[in-house]
């Protein structure tokens, strides 16, 4: 974590607000954040992914696991009526997380509560640090 002290962060001068004014995202498709939000995380035997997608079924859902890769893809659907605003996107998403070690693929697991869908990818017993002992001489 990157802890800035300094008197002048978080404040933007006029100019950074006319370029981000300037840089707004035209359409769903191109949102000036990634859909839907991630977590990645991992210790010594896993990786950790939740992903924050509240509101959708299970069944609107294609998780896609290959050996360097895990693909969320999904549509959320939008509702019909008139908004006053909305912040909450719709249609098509796809998020791509990289995956840089050895996974066990057959004990990959995946679950959904409360809006945040949770994938669990083991590390292979390759991948996994060993422990290597030095002998005195």
């Amino acid at each position: 974590m990157v802890i800035d002290l300094s008197p002048f962060y978080g404040t933007s001068n006029p100019f950074d607000r006319l370029l981000e004014s300037l840089w707004t995202p035209l359409s769903i498709s191109q949102r000036s954040l990634a859909y839907p939000p991630l977590n990645i995380s991992e210790d010594a035997e896993s990786i950790y992914v939740q992903c924050e997608i509240p509101g959708m079924d299970i069944g609107d859902l294609d998780l896609t696991l290959t050996d360097s890769s895990l693909v969320i893809k999904g549509e959320r659907k939008g509702v019909k009526g008139k908004f006053y605003r909305q912040e909450r996107p719709t249609g098509f998403f796809q998020r791509v997380v990289n995956i840089q070690a050895g996974i066990s693929r057959d004990k990959v697991t995946a679950k959904m509560k409360d809006g945040v869908l949770e994938v669990v990818i083991p590390k292979a017993e390759e991948s996994k640090p060993k422990k290597i002992s030095i002998d005195a001489q």
